[in-house]
């Protein structure tokens, strides 16, 4: 195949209207004008085309970055031989992402290793392509963060950041006790998102071990009833699936 040449007038045009990416692709789709003989308009379509899906595709890897989800935990990467057992149906409503747009909760529950956090993960990479903006957090870090946020008076613009996300990804929630700081800060987190935001826990532990984990039983009620009245139940049980995620030498490789 003949490679194109383009004109340096060409290129600095490009650059001027951000649209240098094209370069490298151009040379192939002047190419494949000529061999079918494309109409001007289908070209130019078809190159534009191009530079849609290729800001779509950046758009979604640094809403990705931004929201803190492992890069790694993609649905597509699930292996369908993990010796766990969960709701398959349920999974596939939870992938449609109707939840979202219900402002409905997500508590993803079992036992260590089971892979609750990967198909937390998972889903909000789903909420990523959607446009939906994302934030996942280990809910022992954000409480720390908060109680941090309170020495130089930062606190209310770290609580907003946790309430105006679209999607609130919380791993190992309910995990340890809580002092009353910590109490007080989920509380206004889960009542502040009950019907205008939708939250993902993950936890080893049943939504009717929480409370026992609140300094404040009054406030933890309201907010976990708040909670657990709007939200889906997947359980997840089985083998650890930690050991499949274990980095490995490929065969056929270097000794």
């Amino acid at each position: 195949m003949t490679t194109e040449v383009i004109s340096p007038d060409l290129k600095v045009v490009l650059r001027r209207l951000k649209l240098s990416p094209l370069l490298d692709t151009l040379p192939d789709r002047l190419v494949l004008a000529r061999q079918q003989k494309m109409p001007h308009q289908d070209w130019l379509l078809l190159l534009l085309n191009d530079e849609v899906s290729r800001r779509d595709s950046l758009a979604v890897s640094l809403r990705a970055q931004r929201a803190r989800l492992d890069p790694t935990m993609h649905l597509e990467a699930w292996d369908p031989t993990a010796k766990v057992s969960f709701d398959r149906a349920l999974l596939n409503e939870l992938v449609s992402l109707r939840f979202l747009q219900a402002h409905a909760h997500v508590a993803i529950v079992g036992p260590v290793g089971v892979g609750k956090t990967f198909l937390a993960h998972a889903l909000g990479h789903i909420a990523c392509r959607r446009a939906a903006s994302v934030l996942a957090l280990r809910t022992d870090q954000m409480l720390k963060t908060l109680k941090h946020a309170r020495l130089d008076n930062s606190h209310e613009t770290e609580l907003r950041k946790l309430i105006s996300v679209d999607l609130l990804v919380l791993d190992d929630f309910a995990i340890d006790a809580l002092d009353t700081t910590e109490s007080r800060d989920l509380y206004e987190i889960l009542l502040e998102r009950y019907r205008t935001g939708s939250m993902i826990v993950t936890s080893n532990r049943g939504p009717d071990e929480w409370l026992a984990t609140f300094a404040d039983p009054v406030r933890a009620q309201s907010a976990i009833d708040r909670f657990t009245s709007n939200a889906y139940d997947l359980v997840i049980d089985g083998e650890s699936y930690r050991p499949r995620l274990k980095p490995s030498l490929a065969k056929g490789g270097s000794q």
